[in-house]
């Protein structure tokens, strides 16, 4: 796959990078340059990202930074079972626990929610950082919602991390994901607390709480084009209804139809 000449590979992280010295140089910076264009992608155009990811592992499918890559590209474009094979793959060759949450995640897209929350309740969420923990709750709260279990997802949300007043990285997505559960469960005016109080957190736009609280409260947008053009058909509509209460006073219009449904 093509690589734009302004990524050089240079722009990776330096403990991928580090891993890469155990290639050959030629054979690192080409893995290098497709990973860059994997975490640029991966947003806008995951599959686009997953044909870069796909480059790299056959390149270098023992590095764990590769598989990890491919695992993400792969969750991206909801190849959920081919992520969950890289992840573990990853997971085995660092040790590390990090992935679980996603890992968690994948075998709900798998639609095995219950393996999910099996995942949530094993001794590796324990050792997860606190972000990793509240991203492990996400993910039990939606397999309980993947279950019909509406109540348990809003209990399993509550923690100390949702009533905390201090601002963190996750705390737009808890909060957004809060009021979604409520919404879910007919507790509108909960509902609207927190997806307002998500607005507040959510400094990034990660998620579309302000749209989801202007619908509750009933506002809604129009565009201005938009406008414009209901207001000529409003116009054109009008212009027809003279000309038909012209042609109902026994006056014919310019075709000399008396009937202006026989009109061009």
């Amino acid at each position: 796959m093509p690589i734009p000449e302004d990524v050089t590979g240079e722009e990776i992280d330096k403990d991928v990078r580090q891993e890469l010295q155990s290639l050959p140089k030629t054979l690192a910076e080409d893995v290098a340059k497709n990973l860059v264009m994997v975490a640029r992608l991966i947003d806008e155009d995951p599959e686009g990202a997953y044909g870069y990811s796909r480059v790299a592992l056959r390149l270098a499918s023992r590095v764990a930074a590769v598989r990890e890559a491919a695992g993400f590209a792969a969750y991206a474009s909801q190849k959920y079972s081919e992520a969950l094979a890289e992840f573990r793959a990853a997971r085995r060759m660092t040790g590390n626990v990090d992935l679980w949450p996603v890992m968690a995640d994948c075998e709900r897209g798998l639609g095995r929610p219950e393996k999910a929350l099996d995942m949530a309740g094993a001794p590796e969420v324990h050792k997860l950082d606190k972000a990793g923990q509240v991203e492990m709750r996400l993910v039990a709260a939606g397999a309980r919602r993947d279950m019909g279990q509406l109540d348990a997802a809003i209990v399993t949300l509550q923690s100390p991390e949702l009533a905390s007043g201090s601002v963190q990285p996750w705390t737009a997505r808890l909060r957004y994901a809060y009021a979604d559960a409520l919404l879910a469960a007919g507790r509108d005016s909960e509902a609207r607390e927190w997806f307002a109080k998500a607005v507040e957190a959510d400094r990034d736009g990660s998620t579309d709480a302000s749209d989801r609280l202007a619908e509750l409260d009933g506002v809604e947008f129009t565009d201005a084009l938009d406008e414009g053009g209901a207001n000529d058909e409003t116009d054109e509509n009008a212009e027809k209804d003279e000309n038909a209460e012209t042609d109902e006073n026994g006056v014919t219009g310019e075709s000399g139809n008396a009937d202006p449904a026989d009109k061009d």
